[in-house]
């Protein structure tokens, strides 16, 4: 299925999405007139090639991310070091269903990447499962690890033919993205799949 996505701060990068590739980018209206049948997915702010996060390993092994089921013992935010390990050692089969849980926070903040080298089995299927794609970790990193990491890492322009992997933010513009950070995500895109909409 043919789906065009545009995002009101950027209509001149709308990108054609042919099954889990990057058809074409271009201005909406031409992308819109040479293929009237498409699906036409219309966002707020920008759209980008994504992010990727350099903290794979921290975030996904390193840290619990606890059902929302397990609010009264745990809280809801991430757990992190002795604590953490505590957890996964008292029983193992929480390091799978955490970093599934992980994965869902990354692809809420635009992550279509993440760099590190993951050690478990568990969190390597967690990531291929979703789509991401793994890439190299910039030689310096930012200050720790972070669902919106400070300096984003961006990734290079969408090209045709390319992976149908990108994020759409609101934001005014690049600017914002980086002021206001990722959690401005509206939509992630991986393999031409829609696999988070902010409600």
């Amino acid at each position: 299925m043919l789906t065009i996505h545009v995002a009101e701060a950027t209509p001149g990068t709308a990108v054609l999405v042919d099954g889990d590739r990057v058809a074409a980018v271009g201005p909406y209206e031409d992308l819109a007139a040479v293929r009237p049948e498409a699906r036409v997915r219309r966002w707020p702010g920008i759209l980008t090639a994504g992010l990727l996060n350099p903290y794979g390993p921290e975030l996904l092994e390193g840290m619990y991310h606890p059902d929302p089921r397990e609010a009264e013992g745990f809280g809801t935010e991430p757990i992190t070091g002795e604590r953490a390990q505590r957890i996964f050692r008292a029983d193992a089969s929480r390091l799978g269903a955490s970093a599934r849980r992980g994965v869902q926070r990354l692809l809420a903040h635009g992550t279509v990447a993440i760099a590190g080298e993951l050690r478990s089995r568990a969190a390597i299927d967690a990531v291929r499962r979703a789509g991401l794609a793994v890439g190299r970790r910039p030689e310096k990193l930012p200050a720790g690890p972070s669902f919106s990491p400070v300096p984003l890492v961006l990734l290079p322009d969408l090209v045709p033919g390319g992976p149908a992997r990108f994020a759409v933010f609101d934001v005014p513009d690049r600017a914002g993205l980086v002021r206001l950070g990722a959690s401005t995500c509206v939509a992630t895109v991986l393999g031409g799949r829609l696999v988070h909409r902010a409600r």
